[in-house]
């Protein structure tokens, strides 16, 4: 609106005015207090602030000039104009504590961005991290491509804060639905990787941001939870859950089909939750006995039946192990949670153990989402399972594709139907990831696997998104983008 440009056009113009001038008389306050409010504005509570006179050590440590002033200035600036352009809610102010100390709020979720190497892009409002659940309710997916983002300097700042943000809104309401993301042969999935050691809490994040995804989702279009700790034994008993709510009766087949009850008392709520809006429900993982028998004799000691319903693209399961891509995914991620539970275990077995489950969790989703156009699956599983987009994840289109083409082959769909599900359509969030879940031999989350010379053709980076259930300690974020 007309206010919001004149008041931007007024802080920008003081902006610019400082940065000739020495500090006016309202930055007159003592050096080293000045110099403390504004650093302690821009530090963490995981940061250290050390010394005399709370100074910060290292390259902090310095007279501050009238630039220093002018950023603090123009970064207020950019913080009150975006609000005023973009019509977002006033950000509360920070109490500081009794020193005076003012921590800053790290963001709770990032974007791992497709750059070589990958870098993270925080979702710097509660806004911006709703409007990223809802476009994947609303079946968005997630473009694996680089973004792109314009510098922003002096000779641009007025067009890009007011006229780009302008433009944006605009586009936002007259944008028209993307057709390669509608109707028949589209489908979109989004894995929730949870850590090994899962807690109450991390159950509690994966329920948040379902909630968020689901708010604007049109409840004529299918929606199912995979959980792929369930047996696919499980089924009929999610279905009746379904339908009847009944507690004590589904958690009893899960216990019967070799469910841990501390796995059932933890997933309940998150159960509950879903039945509430009235999703559907998934058992994602083979028989425990299969998957042991996978380990021990290999994927030909499982029952042939059961194999054919377990794997549903036969020559894509045994062509995918052949792919550079692949590859660099077994011997960089898959392989390094190989921890021998006999004398007599080995890699080859722990191999043929994780494509078996994996394969079987992408089959059951993609055969419940390629007969309803535009669902969405949310799913459920272990970090390890997700990480590096080729677990349960990478496999997801090419078994979709299969299955589409299958039905064009057989006459079950009444016309040709395109496939419309590419990687995309796939978007992997990492749920309270810690370092060594990533395969960091530091303390720093690793965000890419293949950075040699030979593999980096092959790169993959560790996920779409990282989400926490609250601020990140520093040391944990790499490659902070706009941070």
């Amino acid at each position: 609106n007309t206010m919001g440009k004149y008041a931007l056009y007024t802080i920008f113009v003081l902006a610019l005015t400082l940065t000739q001038t020495k500090p006016c008389s309202g930055f007159q306050l003592p050096l080293e207090q000045r110099r403390t409010r504004i650093i302690a504005a821009a530090v963490s509570d995981n940061d250290e602030i050390s010394g005399e006179n709370d100074r910060l050590s290292g390259p902090f440590n310095s007279e501050f000039s009238r630039r220093d002033v002018c950023r603090s200035v123009i970064g207020t600036a950019v913080t009150v104009t975006s609000g005023l352009v973009a019509g977002a809610d006033p950000v509360l102010a920070v109490k500081a504590d009794e020193n005076g100390y003012i921590p800053a709020v790290r963001p709770t979720a990032y974007r791992v961005d497709s750059t070589q190497p990958p870098t993270l892009l925080p979702l710097t409002s509660a806004p911006k991290e709703k409007g990223a659940l809802l476009a994947l309710g609303r079946g968005s997916g997630t473009d694996k491509q680089e973004i792109k983002i314009d510098t922003v300097n002096l000779n641009n700042f007025m067009n890009k804060l007011v006229f780009g943000s302008i433009d944006t809104v605009s586009q936002l309401l007259s944008e028209t639905k993307d057709e390669s993301k509608t109707g028949p042969g589209y489908a979109s999935f989004v894995c929730l990787g949870v850590p090994f050691t899962t807690t109450a809490k991390d159950i509690d994040l994966a329920t948040s941001l379902l909630n968020s995804m689901l708010q604007e989702r049109s409840n004529k279009l299918a929606t199912a939870l995979g959980l792929s700790f369930c047996p696919m034994s499980v089924q009929p008993a999610l279905d009746a859950y379904a339908k009847s709510g009944n507690d004590p009766a589904l958690e009893s087949a899960m216990k019967e089909a070799g469910v841990t009850g501390e796995t059932v008392d933890l997933y309940m709520p998150l159960i509950r939750f879903a039945k509430g809006m009235s999703l559907d429900f998934l058992a994602l993982s083979p028989e425990l006995g299969d998957i042991q028998a996978a380990r021990t004799n290999g994927l030909g000691a499982v029952d042939f039946e059961r194999r054919q319903s377990y794997v549903l693209d036969p020559q894509g399961f045994i062509s995918m192990t052949q792919d550079p891509r692949y590859k660099l995914y077994t011997d960089r991620s898959l392989l390094k949670d190989f921890a021998p539970t006999k004398n007599e275990d080995n890699v080859k077995g722990f191999f043929a153990e994780r494509i078996f489950v994996h394969e079987t969790a992408a089959s059951v989703v993609a055969k419940y989402a390629v007969d309803k156009p535009e669902s969405l699956v949310t799913i459920l599983a272990p970090t390890p399972d997700v990480r590096y987009l080729q677990g349960i994840n990478g496999r997801i289109p090419r078994v979709y594709g299969s299955l589409v083409k299958q039905n064009n082959s057989n006459g079950t769909n009444p016309q040709v139907v395109t496939n419309k599900v590419s990687d995309d359509a796939v978007t992997t969030i990492l749920l309270n990831p810690t370092a060594a879940e990533t395969l960091s031999a530091g303390r720093f989350l690793r965000l890419e696997i293949g950075t040699g010379p030979d593999t980096l053709a092959y790169q993959a980076k560790v996920a779409d998104y990282l989400w926490f259930s609250s601020s990140p300690k520093v040391n944990l974020i790499p490659r902070l983008m706009n941070g």
